[in-house]
């Protein structure tokens, strides 16, 4: 029987309210979950990572593997001795990582070989070694390897991408027998309800702890992604959490908790703050624009981080202009507390049955440049 890691609190229509639990500690749902790709959130230490109430982190089983490398991360006997993070950790596949390379790989029914984007040297991936590396950097969570596609790509493509995953699914699930820590499965279909709902029930019956959409966000229109969403979300397991993978924007994370999602990932925040792009209550700052060059605001007046109590628009801007690495810590710290304190907003909403008001708000902020 798999361990019950989710507890549905309160519904409202599809959104949901709950609580994950990992690691002994205890995560209200929905979470957002900030990517650590490299055993790091991209200039942050985990304290400031705990100031912005973050409280599950990614890694990515791709980039570990190649750099340092497994031997490296054994020595020190896992994930979360390397990195020092002592809340929960999901890592990916590796799937999308080797999506993500295009042309360069190989891909057979046994699994996908490619040239290391390090140094050349040839790779071999199956869902057994996923798994495997996984095991070794014993994340709170692991996730199946599978295959995603881009969008546009027709049915029959699709199909037999699905039914790859399927197949890669459960020689992951065997590969995960024995594991002492939670494996999720992915489901897969683009933008194919019948698909998405074949992978779903194939998936279903290995009883796993939790379930993935993945596929989503790759070229797509949003409407498209938000269809999708309606259509499956109501199928999955109710006593599962479901975990939307890499979105989003602001308002994808609002529309996809209107949709049931419990769990999200994506590198925007970090990756945003590093190109001056900051995200407040009243609209987009672009930190790098000329008419923030004096200003004594901070970013926004109504946030409570650190970035904003001590330091104004002008000296963040001197710093982007510059490319100091102090102004890509300072942003992101803002831009991360900026998510979880939306993730906050988005748990009061469900509670009190104005989620779809929370979205229009943030609709309209997100048209906004100040």
């Amino acid at each position: 029987m798999t361990q019950q890691i989710y507890q549905l609190k309160h519904q409202h229509g599809l959104a949901r309210l709950g609580t994950l639990s990992l690691r002994g500690q205890t995560i209200e749902t929905p979470t957002f979950m900030p990517c650590g790709t490299r055993a790091t959130v991209k200039s942050l230490s985990n304290e400031e990572i705990k100031q912005t109430q973050t409280k599950i982190i990614l890694g990515n089983t791709f980039h570990l593997m190649l750099r340092p490398g497994m031997a490296c991360i054994e020595a020190h006997g896992g994930l979360h001795e390397f990195n020092r993070w002592d809340g929960p950790i999901l890592t990916d596949s590796g799937g999308f990582q080797v999506y993500s390379l295009g042309g360069q790989v190989d891909m057979s029914e046994d699994g996908v070989t490619f040239k290391s984007p390090i140094d050349g040297k040839q790779i071999h991936m199956t869902p057994e070694s996923s798994i495997g590396i996984q095991h070794q950097l014993n994340s709170d969570i692991h996730m199946v390897f599978d295959q995603c596609l881009g969008y546009p790509a027709d049915y029959q493509t699709t199909k037999r991408s699905m039914e790859l995953s399927i197949r890669w699914a459960k020689r992951s699930f065997q590969a995960h027998q024995g594991g002492k820590n939670h494996l999720f499965a992915i489901i897969q279909g683009g933008v194919y309800h019948d698909l998405r709902e074949i992978s779903l029930l194939e998936q279903q019956a290995m009883d796993f702890p939790g379930y993935a959409i993945g596929g989503l966000a790759v070229g797509e229109p949003n409407e498209m992604m938000y269809e999708v969403l309606s259509e499956l979300t109501p199928k999955m397991p109710q006593d599962k959490p479901r975990y939307l993978m890499g979105v989003g924007t602001p308002l994808d994370l609002v529309e996809g908790a209107l949709r049931g999602v419990d769990m999200f990932d994506c590198v925007m925040p970090t990756r945003n703050a590093r190109n001056g792009h900051l995200f407040t209550s009243q609209g987009i700052v672009r930190i790098r624009n000329s008419h923030h060059a004096n200003s004594l605001l901070p970013i926004d007046e109504s946030c409570d981080c650190y970035t904003c109590q001590n330091y104004t628009r002008g000296y963040l801007h001197h710093l982007s202009r510059c490319k100091e690495l102090l102004g890509f810590r300072l942003n992101s710290i803002h831009n991360l507390h900026y998510y979880q304190r939306l993730m906050r907003d988005i748990r009061d909403a469900i509670r009190d049955g104005t989620l779809e008001l929370l979205r229009d708000k943030i609709a309209d902020d997100m048209q906004k440049k100040c």
